[in-house]
């Protein structure tokens, strides 16, 4: 093996562990708070009708309880408003526990008896995710279990109409599909919040009935959305640290005109503001909290219901997950408010800045601005308030004055609607243009309560503390940097980046803060990436001096020529700040794998089939296949394959093309997913974008390095798994062991299909791919028992030529005699291999092959024989890899439900499509380069491996289940080598 091959393929190997090492590791620390139970949790199974039960046995239905309440609700007289929690992808119901007890606590801590009935649903932990037969059996259940849930509320005087859902993962999934049912009223169900829910796009697409399944989903909300208006859905990303299901994904297709929709990252919560994993989502306290809080503010307290208002339902969960202002938008005061208090409570601020800190005696105190003098020199006016005490937090602290008595006023407007919650304070920016009606502006800091809080308010020219940052280059590799240096004359900065909006952008954003002047009462500052398409903004708090480093990544791209990222800047006041932002590799290969990773396994089948190509075309000129990693090496042409990609992409946006494509019936072709939630089309696909095709030589080259180091992992596999098998069978040196019987292959066939039939496809692929093994195995053994034997030999020989020198001496002339008649004996064989040449080697294709136990003569060319077969059959082996793997989520859900049946799957992604791949699979165990050598069909044969690369990087980007069609299509005509 060439240095310089596995130099390059050792640094294709360092890019990706280090892009895999910022997407597992490369974010912060989990902040999450952990929910703990105070009693210990309980589950109630739901009984349901005895149809339903017979029909899902692997279901269930139960209510979550703790200590008391758990005993109340026994008998299931159930007086709350019902929530339902649905697991994701290999979920536990009992994952309900951390929203079911914060709900409890919270309903002891409030009076008049208003609380949540936490239900939860058991899906025996499927891999939905994976395998998509199930998706639709899920939803039917969902259906029977809601109708069952309102059953249990018949007595009640104000019984619920409709249940809450709350889906993790691929529950969110299932949620929405419930609108899909044809006998499903949109009326039972008013809400869905959905955390970490794929709801763009599967994460992998294994299986047609996954796709089928989003497909169907799609084309009820986004095509048939009319009747869904007034169900409100808000979908919460989970943000980097959830590497299972990016946040991109979680954003809802559905008309950019409906009010009803919502979806942001967790990171952009407040009083949450941390990133979350695919798990902790559901566990992590400051959003369960968010979450509760919101489900009893939509509460009605006439009924204990949930409301039936969507406009009522869409401003509380604006309030609890968006801004936070200091009132539900639906409660604004429409009449003037009357203020009170001595003139000595009143003092007017005629400097550009107010820095008040409350003392500790309680005291009245109000701050008047007068905006006449200000609306032409200034465009905004800002303030902020560390008064975040829970009393505080929801009080109105900003008015605006509309009559002045004095120098008090006696009536005023309120205008803290407006406020943001922030880590460290709560902040207020008004536009004067807005404030037209309003003579003063009134900041509140009375502390009654004696609790000493500071406040800091400013004019502002917003102009003026705006900057634009062009961002450096993606490919600068961070060697150089733009920076810009604040001289904070101010309480807020604005920096706009230019020529950030794509997702494989990725800088290391820093902040370094320097005060002249140390003080130990200063705000802390607060740092926001503000993305103005897609609620994902990231809040970072840092003390002062400090030096702050900001991850600057996105999780959607930009959709239109809409403004570009922003970072505002809370900062102190007469302080320098300097922002530097550096473009990270490391970052921007983790983000390159976060997006385009699920693709990499198209890539890597393309790097096995042309390096099986390669030895295939070796076998024809010379007879012998090349060694596995030198034909992965030499298989790397990316051009070969990226060029008429591109080329048919060009040519699909010509309409005649076009016309030709669809009149052969031929599906549209694959694209890299969308980074943009607008970047889809009705059915899913997405659109046309530029960067991924300059993305697909990167994935060509990490495809073909796993490739390369999986095919050196494989041969050290066999090389210790031979080692530990050899005990159990004779030392062989025959190239034939392993080989199967043709009766005994014709058995297999049948056996196969009948047990892919009637159980699961996947399994006869599996038994397939063992049987192959174990052929590889078998070659492994013989070719370490020729090398032991050919090592001892010549020692022996020396020895036996030392003592009969003499001997061999005077038996010259016998030899020589020996020799004709070797030569004639040699006529004679070649005459056995010119009737071996016309009859295609009988003796490989006879239906009973050598016995491995059988003793042909020793010698190098045996050796070589045995090492060709085995580089040969690796190459198989490695091919072979791929469809067990993808198709091992289906065996795994055959596999647990067997306890419940014995039935075949039903429905079943590998069949009949497995069949051809195992009759091929089994036919080539028998398989040998002899054979190979004298096949009339192998030329073609290994000119077809290109084409079929070509198309699978055509069509299998979002369909990797067509990977196993392609590897198929490569295996019958290998087959059909070994045999003509």
């Amino acid at each position: 093996m060439r240095v310089a091959t596995v130099a390059f393929y050792g640094c294709a190997l360092g890019l990706l562990a280090m892009g895999l090492r910022e997407m597992f590791s490369g974010f912060e620390e989990n902040r999450c708070t952990m929910t703990y139970m105070f009693e210990y949790p309980e589950y109630r199974r739901i009984a349901l009708p005895r149809r339903v039960a017979r029909q899902y046995p692997a279901y269930g239905l139960y209510l979550y309880g703790e200590g008391q309440y758990a005993q109340d609700t026994r008998g299931l007289k159930l007086t709350g408003a019902p929530v339902l929690f649905l697991p994701g992808n290999a979920g536990s119901y009992k994952q309900a526990r951390s929203l079911g007890s914060v709900a409890l606590r919270k309903a002891e801590a409030l009076e008049g008896g208003v609380h949540l009935n936490v239900f939860t649903i058991d899906f025996n932990e499927e891999l939905v995710a994976l395998y998509g037969g199930s998706l639709r059996r899920q939803t039917l259940f969902l259906h029977e279990s809601i109708k069952a849930i309102l059953r249990l509320y018949k007595d009640h005087e104000a019984p619920p109409h409709s249940v809450v859902l709350v889906g993790h993962s691929m529950g969110g999934v299932v949620a929405r599909a419930l609108f899909t049912l044809p006998r499903f009223s949109p009326r039972l169900v008013s809400l869905i919040i959905t955390q970490a829910s794929p709801h763009q796009a599967p994460v992998l697409s294994l299986d047609a009935h996954l796709l089928e399944f989003y497909s169907a989903v799609r084309q009820r909300w986004v095509g048939r959305a009319e009747d869904l208006r007034n169900v409100t859905v808000l979908s919460v990303g989970g943000g980097y640290r959830d590497y299972q299901v990016r946040s991109g994904l979680t954003a809802l297709p559905c008309p950019q005109d409906d009010p009803s929709k919502l979806s942001l990252v967790v990171t952009a919560v407040p009083r949450t503001w941390v990133s979350t994993d695919h798990l902790s989502i559901v566990w992590c306290k400051e959003l369960v909290l968010a979450t509760v809080r919101a489900f009893f503010d939509l509460i009605e307290p006439e009924t204990g219901q949930f409301s039936d208002d969507p406009e009522r339902r869409m401003a509380i969960l604006n309030h609890h997950f968006i801004r936070h202002p200091v009132r539900v938008l639906g409660e604004q005061l429409e009449m003037p408010v009357s203020l009170s208090g001595s003139p000595k409570t009143w003092s007017e601020v005629n400097t550009l800045r107010l820095a008040y800190s409350a003392p500790k005696e309680g005291q009245a105190k109000y701050f008047l601005f007068a905006l006449s003098s200000r609306r032409r020199a200034y465009s905004h006016f800002y303030c902020r308030s560390n008064n975040l005490s829970l009393q505080q937090e929801m009080t109105s602290w900003v008015y605006g004055c509309t009559q002045m008595n004095g120098s008090m006023c006696v009536q005023a407007v309120d205008l803290s609607f407006g406020t943001e919650l922030l880590p460290a304070y709560k902040v207020l920016t008004l536009s004067l243009s807005e404030l037209s009606s309003v003579s003063h502006l009134i900041v509140v800091a009375s502390n009654l309560n004696g609790r000493q809080f500071t406040v800091e308010c400013e004019w502002q020219r917003q102009e003026s503390q705006t900057v634009s940052v062009p961002v450096p280059h993606v490919l600068s590799f961070g060697m150089s940097v733009s920076d810009v240096t604040l001289n904070s004359t101010g309480l807020r900065h604005t920096i706009e980046l230019q020529h950030f909006h794509q997702v494989y952008q990725a800088f290391r954003i820093s902040v370094v803060s320097h005060c002249k002047v140390t003080k130990a009462d200063r705000l802390p500052n607060v740092y926001i990436m503000k993305v103005p398409w897609f609620r994902e903004d990231s809040v970072t708090t840092s003390s002062i001096p400090s030096v702050t480093e900001i991850s600057g990544m996105l999780h959607t791209s930009r959709p239109d020529n809409s403004t570009g990222v922003l970072l505002q800047l809370h900062t102190a006041p007469n302080c320098l700040y300097k922002v530097s932002v550096r473009t990270s590799f490391p970052r921007v290969l983790g983000q390159v794998l976060r997006f385009c990773g699920p693709v990499l396994p198209v890539y890597v089948a393309v790097a096995l089939l042309l390096a099986c190509g390669g030895q295939m075309s070796s076998v024809v000129r010379m007879g012998r296949p090349l060694q596995m990693s030198h034909a992965v090496a030499r298989s790397l042409q990316p051009h070969k394959v990226d060029l008429p990609v591109y080329l048919l992409h060009l040519l699909l946006r010509y309409s005649w093309f076009q016309d030709g494509w669809s009149t052969l019936h031929l599906p549209p072709l694959d694209a890299l997913p969308a980074t943009s939630p607008d970047g889809m089309t009705q059915e899913g696909l997405p659109l046309n974008e530029d960067w991924p095709r300059l993305l697909s030589p990167l994935l060509y080259v990490l495809g073909a390095a796993i490739a390369f180091w999986g095919s050196v992992l494989l041969r050290l596999f066999l090389r210790l798994l031979s080692l530990l098998l050899a005990p159990l069978h004779r030392p062989s040196v025959s190239r034939d062991c392993g080989t199967l019987r043709r009766r005994t292959q014709l058995l297999l066939i049948l056996c196969l299909s009948v047990l892919g039939w009637a159980s699961c496809g996947a399994l006869s692929i599996t038994a397939t791919f063992l049987l192959h093994l174990y052929r590889v195995l078998r070659l492994q053994m013989t070719e370490r028992s020729l090398s032991h034997m050919l090592n001892l030999a010549p020692d022996k020989q020396t020895d036996k030529e030392k003592g009969t020198g003499e001997k061999e001496k005077g038996t010259g002339e016998k030899e020589k005699g020996t020799g004709e008649k070797e030569k004639g004996t040699g006529e004679k064989e070649k005459g056995t291999g010119e009737k071996e040449r016309g009859t295609g080697n009988s003796e490989a294709l006879d239906s009973k092959p050598k016995e491995c136990n059988g003793a042909p003569l020793l010698s190098d060319s045996v050796l070589q024989d045995v090492r060709d077969d085995l580089q040969l059959h690796v190459s198989l082996s490695a091919l072979l890899t791929l469809p067990v793997m993808l198709c091992a989520p289906s065996l795994i859900h055959w596999t647990r439900n067997l306890r419940y049946s014995v039935a075949r799957l039903d429905p079943d992604p590998c069949w009949p499509h497995s069949m051809p791949l195992f009759i091929a699979s089994l036919l080539l165990i028998n398989c040998n380069t002899l054979t190979l050598s004298y096949s009339k069909t192998l030329p073609i044969t290994s000119r077809l491996l290109l084409p079929l690369s070509v198309a699978m990087v055509s069509f299998s980007p979002l369909h990797l289940y067509r990977v196993n069609y392609f590897v198929s299509a490569a295996l019958v005509p290998l087959a059909v080598s070994c045999l003509f």
